[in-house]
């Protein structure tokens, strides 16, 4: 009994995604641009076109109707007498404030190898673009000083500007988008504060009818996996100076392989939806496919949620997804026992799991994904009671000798909920993404397993769990 996707037309290279962005060709890293505008999505990324290697940088695109289904486009900003076009960010300059966009149109800011921080421009939707004859908009302000993320702030009736710098970050606003002033600067002191920071993001989000602000940064150094992960503060902003209690590390995912993450800006329902780079700097020029490299993580909406401990970003893969599900099963109040067979005969390589445990006896408990026949091959992902974690195993996953710190266990605590434990689970040909209790954490890994590991199966050790719900889709590819 197969639940597998329709087999795709294209895009069917070893380990391509089926439903997750990956390029056509060549390289990719950072997600950059992130814009809605006139019914499309518009992805924008770090490219080299003429590799599978990272090098000199161009932004690559693609536009979708919604997040899910992406028309790639020819590449939109290259290299100019100035340099490679490094990370950044596009916004909707709907009423010509910077007075190159007459009617309106999208203008891009973005970092310049040397540092500083250059505009383009396009009035047809993002098809053409041109660069801003007075570049650099702002000089180098150290020897990494990058990644602009901008965004309209109504009640100031200024653009800002969050960049990166050095080992914090910095607010710099403007009223055209060519001029800009410095504002603030915040650095955590704690946990992260010696880091290198990059891709930062600053954004509101409403929880019990007050406006919170979140700030995220991806950080090399002091972070969960080989050093390197997103950490967030949840604050407010003033328009000038972000503020926050935050005085620990909060990890937006427990994976090594979610990395770069921004947010689009101007989404029609005004969802705060995030995009990162699935891929880890330890390897990511290692990693085993041929004639592409690199993939996003699936679009997610960011919320909060208050916990005992502090208010906390959730993240929930983008409804959207769900109009991929295909052949469909479902179990209902099930006693999982070691050596179960509930799903003995099912297979699957792209598959959308949600399932809901009642604990009871079992000391660990969850799933086996992309598993050969002969149990040889597997990635685990459960739920340990003892150390109260959400877990994802991937030292048996498939390929991981190409880099030593690829093979090993990540982890996230997580306290049950009413004694239960709720895990959405998204497989693709090369990838993992868990979201436990409803996404209070998220783990997102690479995985690169055999044609032949198709097979599932629910476990428990140590005794039984009770599976309360058990839902099971194929998913569909895009790209077919």
């Amino acid at each position: 009994m197969s639940i597998r996707a329709t087999t795709p037309s294209r895009y069917n290279e070893l380990y391509r995604p089926q439903f997750h962005f990956s390029p056509a060709t060549n390289w990719i890293n950072d997600p950059n641009g992130l814009v809605y505008y006139k019914g499309e999505y518009h992805l924008f990324f770090q490219c080299h076109p003429h590799t599978t290697l990272w090098g000199p940088m161009h932004w690559g695109h693609a536009v979708s109707p919604d997040l899910i289904h992406w028309m790639p486009l020819p590449i939109a900003l290259h290299p100019d007498p100035i340099g490679e076009i490094w990370s950044g960010s596009a916004v909707v300059d709907a009423d010509n404030s910077s007075g190159l966009v007459p009617g309106g149109g999208l203008v891009a800011i973005f970092s310049y190898h040397d540092q500083s921080q250059g505009i383009a421009y396009s009035t047809d939707n993002g098809r053409h673009w041109a660069m801003f004859s007075g570049n650099p908009v702002l000089p180098a302000g150290g020897k990494h000083f990058r990644d602009p993320k901008v965004f309209w702030h109504p009640e100031t009736g200024r653009w800002i500007m969050i960049l990166a710098a050095e080992d914090r970050a910095k607010i710099y606003s403007s009223p055209n988008l060519t001029s800009w002033t410095f504002a603030s600067e915040f650095g955590v002191e704690e946990g992260v504060r010696n880091s290198l920071w990059e891709c930062p993001d600053l954004f509101p989000l409403e929880l019990d009818g007050e406006t919170q602000w979140v700030m995220i940064a991806s950080v090399m150094g002091g972070g969960l996996h080989g050093g390197r992960g997103i950490t967030y503060c949840v604050g407010h902003f003033d328009g000038q100076r972000f503020t926050t209690e935050t005085r620990q590390n909060l990890w937006l995912d427990y994976g090594p392989d979610n990395y770069a993450g921004v947010t689009w800006n101007e989404t029609p329902d005004h969802s705060r939806v995030y995009i990162g780079w699935m891929n880890n700097w330890n390897y990511a020029n290692l990693t085993p496919t041929t004639g592409w490299r690199g993939a996003m993580t699936i679009p997610r909406v960011l919320g909060l949620r208050r916990f005992a401990d502090g208010i906390r970003l959730i993240q929930t893969p983008v409804p959207q997804v769900e109009q991929l599900r295909d052949v469909h099963h479902s179990w209902r109040n099930q006693s999982i026992v070691p050596g179960s067979g509930l799903l003995a005969g099912l297979s699957g390589k792209t598959l959308d799991i949600v399932a809901e445990f009642q604990l009871s006896r079992a000391s660990v408990f969850g799933f086996k994904v992309r598993k050969r026949a002969d149990g040889s091959q597997f990635t685990a992902l459960g739920y340990d009671v003892k150390e109260g974690v959400l877990f994802v195993d991937r030292r048996r996953s498939g390929e991981a000798n190409f880099h030593p710190l690829f093979s090993g266990i990540h982890k996230a605590a997580l306290a049950p909920e009413n004694g239960r434990i709720t895990l959405r689970i998204l497989v693709d040909w090369s990838s993992v993404e868990v979201f436990g209790n409803h996404g209070a954490v998220a783990i997102t890994d690479l995985i690169f397993p055999d044609q032949a590991a198709n097979q599932l199966e629910v476990f428990s050790s140590g005794g039984d769990v009770k599976l309360l719900s058990l839902d099971i889709y194929s998913m569909k590819s895009t790209w077919a």
